[in-house]
């Protein structure tokens, strides 16, 4: 068990000992995708530290699922971390009306401002505050080896359209290879399939409009039609023996290893598909990837983009070595550094010289072309509608509700929010 030094209590199973002083920043982040990410930050801290002495920056990690679990009681106790990891949206939002964020509005010049994009500003502020900073950004993509695509006769450029990539999974399984990795314990890759297909079909206005109620909320038409689109894929049984039992770390080695033919997931499977893979190098130059297909007749723009814009937020008693700190882990240098590493896609106006991967410079400019970039899902409901969502797709792949129950299971918890 990791120990997560805040403070003299126990939440959740994390040790909080010690007690931190006024200057120290705490600092609570997910697990990096790539093996350089834990030391990253740690050669921010230090270079920080040695600019600002007598302050002391900590880092503590935690994977995914155990960070969303355990961070709403930490936020809520007095061994809340200074600044936390977010997704943004609608998780966010809840925890700005909580009343457990700082308002760092005043802390920003328009000259700080302008070190990142508008939209992630945007992304960080909510009701006209500003309660974090923004880091990277992160896009779905779908991602497949190229060495099982040619031994399949399957070219993946040539996925336009649902139909296509339909035809091209079950082709795959005709050559004996197995079409898709899931990762289907953690739910949330399958909602990938159905935030994507959503998007697609109603578009962004009408994903936004579902979340206000608008035009009977998720009981649109559109959002069947997701369900029914995901359905289709559930019944060619593209996925891996098992794969209801396959967390998402465990699944993207599997797909470095070789055991599949496409994998859905953000820009982040680059580090993670070789960090999990047996060998700790991956698929190499054999990893490559296609924009997620258009749904013929949908509303949404093909060259919309699906993820996320993440970065950090700060907590309402934290120090101003926070803000400062952060401003620091997020200059030009640092996010540059970052892009270099292929830790992330820099959301800094001028970070993305360092991104050295061709594959994710080429995300990292759909993604700056996009009409739109549509925020995960579950983030961007909230935690209650979020977690509807991703039970719904995995209870649609899994066969056991329809995709009308699923429409009516997120739209009752949105009605419930």
């Amino acid at each position: 068990m990791k120990s997560f030094c805040l403070g003299a209590a126990t939440v959740l199973g994390l040790t909080l000992a010690g007690s931190a002083l006024a200057d120290d920043v705490r600092m609570l982040a997910i697990e990096p995708n790539v093996p350089e990410g834990r030391q990253y930050y740690l050669d921010v801290a230090k270079a920080y530290e040695a600019e600002k002495p007598g302050t002391k920056v900590q880092f503590d990690f935690l994977d995914d699922t155990s960070f969303k679990s355990k961070l709403p009681t930490l936020l809520q106790s007095s061994a809340r971390p200074d600044a936390f990891f977010t997704w943004t949206g609608g998780v966010f939002a809840e925890q700005a009306k909580a009343g457990v964020l700082k308002d760092i509005s005043a802390d920003f010049t328009d000259a700080d401002r302008k070190n990142y994009s508008p939209s992630g500003i945007q992304s960080m502020s909510h009701d006209g505050k500003l309660y974090g900073v923004p880091m990277y950004a992160a896009s779905v993509v779908l991602w497949y080896n190229k060495a099982l695509v040619e031994k399949a006769g399957v070219d993946p450029k040539a996925i336009k359209n649902w139909e296509d990539l339909l035809a091209a999974s079950k082709k795959i399984q005709g050559a004996g290879i197995v079409p898709i990795v899931m990762g289907g314990k953690d739910k949330w890759p399958i909602a990938l399939f159905y935030g994507q297909l959503a998007a697609r079909i109603a578009g962004t206005d009408g994903v936004a409009a579902a979340d206000k109620g608008e035009n009977e909320g998720f009981n649109n038409p559109a959002f069947i039609q997701a369900g029914e689109a995901l359905k289709q894929l559930a019944d060619i049984k593209p996925f891996q023996p098992g794969y209801m039992d396959t967390t998402q770390p465990k699944a993207a080695g599997l797909f470095g290893d070789g055991k599949g033919a496409f994998y859905l997931a953000g820009n982040f499977l680059v580090g993670a598909q070789a960090q999990n893979s047996a060998s700790g190098k991956g698929l190499g130059d054999d990893l490559d990837f296609i924009t997620f297909p258009a749904v013929d007749g949908g509303k949404g723009d093909p060259a919309d983009t699906f993820g996320g814009v993440n970065g950090w937020l700060v907590t309402k008693d934290a120090g101003k070595s926070t803000v400062d700190f952060l401003k620091f882990l997020t200059n030009n240098k640092n996010q540059t550094e970052g892009g270099r590493l292929k830790i992330w896609l820099p959301i800094g106006t001028d970070a993305q010289s360092g991104i050295a991967d061709p594959r994710l410079r080429r995300i990292a400019e759909d993604l700056s072309k996009a009409p739109h970039h549509q925020l995960y899902l579950d983030q961007m409901l909230g935690a209650s509608v979020g977690a509807a969502l991703n039970d719904a797709a995995a209870q649609i792949v899994t066969g056991d509700i329809s995709p009308e129950e699923a429409a009516a299971l997120v739209e009752e918890a949105r009605e419930m929010r």
